[in-house]
């Protein structure tokens, strides 16, 4: 049997499969009932390793064996196959979930948590800043510094960032406003940001057509500023300056208020 090994690789990534795995399973699909011997001759599989490749498929449920002499062994249908891998991701990553907030109540994370807090005492004000890059990682680090807000959060960002933020942060924001912490947002006016402020409930929205800036200030204290226009910058390439300083981000807030009654309230 001829298989793109194109096609066996994409299998492989798909399914975590070993290249031998992903071998004798298509072998398998093409023949539908076949002995290990004759899967190790389509495959070009090594007839010692087959067995136990054939083992491993069965308990992940790729394959069946059939009882009788000689054993023969039966493909699962992949529609089948696609509802038992997503099942497996599924536990193992609930478990997985499980452990770490059991990981929470423990000692191991009290020290841990101890740590840190104990080393953050030591660090100087100005080394508590860094640069992040890539937009995942940027929002990631928006969605921390959110989970932190006590009192407000102010966000300065373009139109389309505006529309990212809110398919991305939407609960954290909804979150904070249940929780009554105040939220500004400035942005540029649109018909999509228009249709998306109407869903907005507890926010402050407005347009600010001559501010082209991309910042978030939380309890005027922590700030994360990007340094390009987004699009100037592919999403992999973009980058984010965090800093926790309440002199910085007062001074910033400052010149934000300043303008901020003068905005229009979108609606």
């Amino acid at each position: 049997m001829i298989v793109q090994e194109d096609f066996l690789r994409k299998l492989r990534g798909a399914f975590e499969l070993n290249e031998y795995e992903v071998k004798i399973w298509t072998a398998l699909l093409s023949r539908g009932l076949a002995t290990a011997g004759e899967l190790s001759d389509i495959s070009n599989v090594p007839r010692s390793r087959s067995y136990d490749v054939l083992e491993s498929l069965e308990k992940k449920g790729f394959v069946m064996m059939k009882l009788g002499k000689p054993i023969r062994y039966i493909a699962v249908a992949p529609e089948e196959i696609i509802k038992r891998v997503k099942k497996s991701i599924k536990e193992e990553s609930d478990e997985k979930l499980k452990s770490l907030e059991n990981v929470k109540e423990t000692n191991l994370f009290n020290d841990l948590d101890l740590l840190f807090k104990n080393g953050i005492e030591h660090i100087d004000p100005s080394n508590l800043s860094g640069a992040i890059k890539g937009r995942n990682n940027i929002y990631n680090q928006i969605e921390t510094m959110l989970g932190n807000a006590k009192k407000s959060v102010t966000i300065v960002t373009t139109s389309d960032g505006f529309v990212r933020k809110v398919n991305e942060l939407n609960k954290n924001l909804k979150k904070l406003t249940s929780n009554n912490v105040k939220i500004r947002i400035a942005t540029q006016a649109n018909d999509r940001v228009k249709s998306l402020v109407k869903n907005l409930k507890g926010m402050e929205v407005r347009n600010s057509k001559d501010v082209n800036a991309r910042f978030v200030i939380v309890d005027s204290k922590d700030i994360l500023f990007m340094v390009n226009h987004d699009k100037e910058v592919h999403d992999s390439y973009d980058i984010g300056i965090w800093v926790n300083s309440p002199f910085f981000a007062n001074a910033l807030e400052n010149m934000f208020n300043l303008n901020w009654n003068k905005l229009e309230v979108i609606k």
